[in-house]
C-alpha cells in the first residue's frame, strides 16, 4: 500500500496536523451553535477544507453536509467517517481564553473537538487520495443534541451519494486517560425515549376528597407500579432504566386538582425490552387509572436507537489502536452506558463502530474530571492528534481489506 496503512506514517500524518486543529477548534469552540442550523460552524468547516479534493453535498433539511473523497485505487469500497458540531445550552464556567462568547451556549460534549479532528482526518486521506483504496465519506453533522440531526441527514439521501459500507466515529471522554480508546463490541449506548402520561381525575376541596377523583396518589401508585414492573419483568441481562422525573399538578394547599402530568425517560439496551417497556407504560397507566374511576393518558416520543457496535467493525478499530499505542491504548468498557447518540441512526443502517477517547490533562485524575455535559469540562487538546490518527487507519485499513 506503499506505506498507506503504516500506523507510524499516519501518526506522523495526524501530528504534522494537529496545529491547524487545534486553531479550528478553538474557534468552534468560542463560537457555539445549538441544534439542526449551524451555520456559522459549518462556514468554519467548510472554509478548513476548502481546495481539497473533495466533493460536497450539502443537507436540504439541516447545516449538515458530506465531503466525499473518491481514492486513485478505487477497489469499490466506501467508509464513512462522522464528526458533529452542534453545541449545548449551558452557560460556560471554565475559564478558558477561547471560552464560548455566546451566551448560553458552550461546547460541553466535545462536538468541537470531534468536527475539528475530522477536518484533520479529511486533510491527512487528501494528501494521500492518489494511493487511497476508495472512497472515503466525512460527515459533518449538527444537531447531535436531541436534534436527530443524523436521521435527518441519512432522510436526505446522503448516505446513498456514495454507499458506505462501514462507519466509524469518536466521541471524547474526560473521564478517560489522555489518548486512550474506549468501547465495546455489541451496544455501546442506549435507545432513549420521552415518556408522557396525564391522569385525569375531578377537582375539588382538599377537605373533602371523598368528594373527588384525586388524580396524585394515582400517580404515585403508578411510578410504583413502573418499577416493579422493571425490577420483576425486565431480565437483568437486557436492562432498562425508566425514571419519572417530573410529577406536574395542583394549584393550591386546599384544592385537589383536576390532573397530574408525568414526565420521563426509557432507556434500553435493544428493541424487544424498547418495546416490552414502551407496552407495559402503557398498559399500567391506562389500567391504574381506570381502576380508580379516572383516564390516564399516554404519549411517546421516539427518541434515538441503540448504538450497536458490529464486532467486525469494533475489532478493525481495537487492532488499529493496539497497533498505534500498544495494548495500554485500548480498554474494553465493561458495560454499555445508558447515554445515548444519534449516530445509532448511521449504525442502523450500516456496519461500524464508535469509540471513546481519553481527554484527561496529564497530572488530572481521569475520575473527577468534569464530566461531558458539565460547565466546566476541557479537554487536553494534544490527544486530537490521536483521534485524527486513529480516523485515518481505521478508513484505510476497511478499505484496503474490508472486514476480512
Amino acid at each position: 500500500m506503499d506505506g498507506l496503512d503504516s500506523v507510524i506514517d499516519w501518526g506522523e500524518a495526524a501530528a504534522a496536523e494537529l496545529d491547524d486543529v487545534v486553531e479550528l477548534r478553538r474557534a468552534i469552540h468560542a463560537d457555539p451553535e445549538i441544534g439542526l442550523h449551524c451555520d456559522r460552524t459549518t462556514a468554519k468547516l467548510r472554509a478548513a477544507i476548502a481546495g481539497l479534493p473533495l466533493e460536497i453535498h450539502e443537507s436540504k433539511t439541516t447545516s449538515g453536509f458530506v465531503a466525499i473523497l473518491r481514492g486513485g485505487r478505487n477497489n469499490g469500497r466506501t467508509v464513512l467517517l462522522r464528526g458533529d458540531m452542534d453545541a449545548l445550552p449551558m452557560q460556560e464556567d471554565t475559564g478558558l481564553p477561547f471560552a464560548s462568547k455566546v451566551p448560553g451556549a458552550m461546547h460541553a460534549c466535545g462536538h468541537d473537538a470531534h468536527s475539528a479532528m475530522l477536518v484533520g482526518a479529511a486533510r491527512a486521506l487528501c494528501a494521500r487520495k492518489d494511493s487511497l483504496p476508495g472512497t472515503v465519506v466525512f460527515m459533518f453533522q449538527p444537531g447531535e443534541e436531541g436534534y436527530h440531526g443524523a436521521r435527518y441527514m441519512i432522510e436526505d439521501g446522503l448516505l446513498d451519494i456514495a454507499r458506505p459500507e462501514a462507519a466509524f466515529a469518536l466521541h471524547i471522554s474526560p473521564n478517560a486517560p489522555a489518548g486512550t480508546f474506549v468501547s465495546r463490541p455489541g451496544p455501546l449506548l442506549a435507545s432513549t425515549d420521552t415518556l408522557y402520561a396525564t391522569i385525569r381525575g375531578r377537582g375539588g376541596h382538599a377537605a373533602m376528597p371523598h368528594d373527588t377523583l384525586d388524580p396524585i396518589p394515582v400517580a404515585c401508585e403508578i411510578v410504583g407500579a413502573l418499577q416493579t414492573f422493571l425490577a420483576r419483568r425486565v431480565p437483568v441481562s437486557d436492562p432498562a432504566v425508566l425514571t419519572i422525573a417530573q410529577i406536574n399538578a395542583g394549584s393550591a394547599h386546599n384544592i385537589v386538582p383536576q390532573t397530574c402530568e408525568m414526565t420521563g425517560t426509557l432507556r434500553t439496551l435493544s428493541e424487544r425490552t424498547r418495546e416490552l417497556m414502551r407496552e407495559a407504560f402503557k398498559r399500567i397507566v391506562e389500567n391504574i387509572a381506570a381502576a380508580h374511576g379516572m383516564v390516564g393518558e399516554v404519549r411517546m416520543e421516539s427518541g434515538y436507537p441503540v448504538t450497536m457496535n458490529d464486532p467486525r467493525a469494533y475489532e478493525l478499530m481495537r487492532g488499529q489502536a493496539v497497533a498505534m499505542g500498544g495494548d495500554a491504548a485500548w480498554q474494553v468498557m465493561p458495560a454499555p452506558m445508558m447515554g445515548a447518540e444519534d449516530f445509532a441512526y448511521v449504525l442502523r443502517d450500516v456496519p461500524g463502530a464508535m469509540a471513546f477517547i481519553g481527554v484527561a490533562a496529564d497530572g488530572s485524575d481521569p475520575r473527577t474530571n468534569p464530566p461531558l455535559h458539565n460547565t466546566k469540562m476541557t479537554i487536553d487538546e494534544a490527544t486530537m492528534a490521536r483521534g485524527v490518527a486513529l480516523h485515518c487507519a481505521a478508513a484505510a485499513r476497511f478499505l484496503e481489506d474490508g472486514f476480512d
